[in-house]
Order: structure tokens, then sequence, then C-alpha cells
């Protein structure tokens, strides 16, 4: 007998709710100058519990032949690639109204 998962009343097999996460996200990128004029994107609001942010964080690296982090529910990438992000996670499955790329830099620590 299949186990039904509780939140969504679909079986646990389909693995459906990190789909169904995805849409519910609320993602915020923006670029940010760090020392000596280096510039960094940060791609923040992403839910820890929901979705594998390391392995989010590779698929984005591996993309973009950047390097890079993810800690604390944020994924920093080495360079400006902000739109570059937007598209490459419409195209993984969070849907473009729920991404808002900040088009002016912020200063970062």
């Amino acid at each position: 007998m299949t186990e039904i998962d509780p939140i969504t009343g679909l079986p646990k097999e389909l693995n459906l709710w990190e789909d169904i996460a995805r849409e519910d996200q609320h993602i915020q990128i923006s670029v940010v100058k760090r020392r000596y004029g280096k510039l960094s994107t940060l791609v923040e609001g992403l839910d820890e519990k929901s979705i594998d942010i390391k392995d989010l964080s590779k698929k984005l690296k591996s993309k973009f032949a950047c390097g890079g982090t993810a800690k604390k529910g944020i994924i920093e990438l080495q360079g400006n690639h902000a739109h570059k992000v937007k598209e490459e996670l419409v195209r993984i499955g969070f849907t473009e109204t729920s991404i808002s790329v900040l088009e002016k830099q912020r200063k970062g620590k």
C-alpha cells in the first residue's frame, strides 16, 4: 500500500511536493557590489525546507560557469547573472510572476 502525503493528499511516490513548493515561492534576485568592485548575484526568498538549495545552487553555478555558495536560504553567485538566473529558474519550474529582479545594485558586506 502506498503512503499518502498529508499535505497534498497524493501518493508520496509521485514526489510532487517540490513542484508545488516551487510555485509558492517569492524569489528576489539582486546584484551586490562586494570588495574591490566585484559583483555578486543574490537569490533570496527560497524555502530551505521544501527546496534543496544546495542542489539548485550547484545547477546554477554549473550553468553560468561561476563560483558561489548557498547558506541561510540565500544563493550567492559570483558575477552579474541576474536576468540569466531568472530565465534559468523559470526553465527549472518556478513561476515567472514569483521572481522579481531588483535593478539597482546595493552595497554588500
